[in-house]
């Protein structure tokens, strides 16, 4: 995996929110994301997980262009795409697309699945109408959908079925990544299996890349080769995910994990619990951000913010890991 270039490289990337009075004022600046940096690499699965606020869609949106930099650099296939023109970022789309955590947000309620389906071959290809009814039918056969669902409006469609719409319009347009903003958000048990194992067979037929962005640590467990953990805009540990949850190294990733229940007994030792809600993102801690909330918190947690250093063959930004 890592002879190959990366398919997506996020560098020292940030995205800062405006705070603003009632007379329109900039007071402050929210956090949302901090000095991220990591790499996905082609095929791969990467999870991306944390508390809610802790980023991790912020971080999906602006590396789709849905939200602009602050600073750093966005490079897809080799390419800067962070500050690109709008024409110019539309044809990046193409290849890059963001299946949103409301499916039925997404899906015009005026228009027929056949429409849906059909707008981006007519915005980004061009193929005749006999070709996007061929192209149209081999997808939706792909997310396992009858040809009946294309006379359907939205509000008939089930939450799994709208999940599959949005797929198939995506995949309409053959992309190399998608980034999955809660994809099993909402659903029954039953049918987040079914929505996982739909995922899995897209991504061997049509050789895609993923980014996972999750809450449920067991989903991301089942789907990610590797996992990326978010703290208040941060990133904390970053590394296999077999590894990652074998042995979490960074105070919050064992938190987390330890804060998720199974029958007789908990994942993780609990010798770490998370208490307590996350800082204000508009006026984060020095040093450490997580050392509020941290069992091992010392000094030097208040005074340097750790760097992500490489540990085990995983990277962890703590001091005492």
């Amino acid at each position: 995996m890592s002879v190959a270039a990366p398919l997506l490289e996020i560098v020292d990337l940030v995205r800062y929110f405006p705070v603003r009075n009632a007379f329109g004022r900039r007071t402050a600046w929210l956090h949302a994301v901090d000095g991220v940096s990591l790499r996905v690499w082609p095929g791969e699965t990467l999870g991306l997980v944390g508390e809610s606020g802790c980023g991790k869609s912020t971080l999906g949106k602006t590396v789709m262009g849905i939200y602009s930099p602050t600073a750093g650099e966005i490079r897809f296939l080799g390419r800067e795409i962070g500050k690109l023109p709008t024409r110019e970022r539309r044809r990046v789309a193409k290849d890059l697309q963001y299946v949103y955590q409301d499916p039925g947000a997404a899906l015009d309620p005026r228009w027929k699945v056949v429409h849906s389906l059909h707008e981006p071959l007519k915005i980004h290809t061009t193929l005749s109408r006999a070709q996007r009814e061929v192209e149209v039918a081999a997808v939706l056969r792909a997310v396992g959908l009858p040809d009946a669902h294309l006379d359907l409006y939205p509000h008939e469609l089930s939450g799994g079925q709208q999940r599959r719409v949005g797929l198939a319009r995506i995949l309409t347009l053959r992309p190399r990544m998608i980034i999955l903003d809660e994809p099993t958000s909402g659903l029954d048990v039953s049918v987040q299996a079914s929505v996982l194992k739909l995922l899995r067979s897209l991504q061997r037929t049509f050789a895609l890349t993923y980014v996972f962005i999750s809450h449920d640590l067991a989903v991301v467990r089942a789907m990610c080769a590797r996992i990326a953990v978010m703290y208040l805009g941060k990133l904390v540990e970053l590394g296999e995910t077999a590894a990652v949850f074998g042995q979490p190294r960074h105070p919050y990733t064992r938190s987390l994990l330890a804060a998720v229940p199974r029958i007789g007994g908990r994942r993780v030792s609990l010798d770490f619990t998370l208490e307590g809600e996350p800082p204000n993102p508009r006026a984060v801690p020095s040093g450490c951000r997580f050392r509020t909330r941290c069992p091992l918190a010392q000094d030097i947690c208040a005074a340097e913010e750790p760097p992500l250093r490489a540990l085990d063959g995983r990277r962890v930004a703590c001091h005492f890991a």
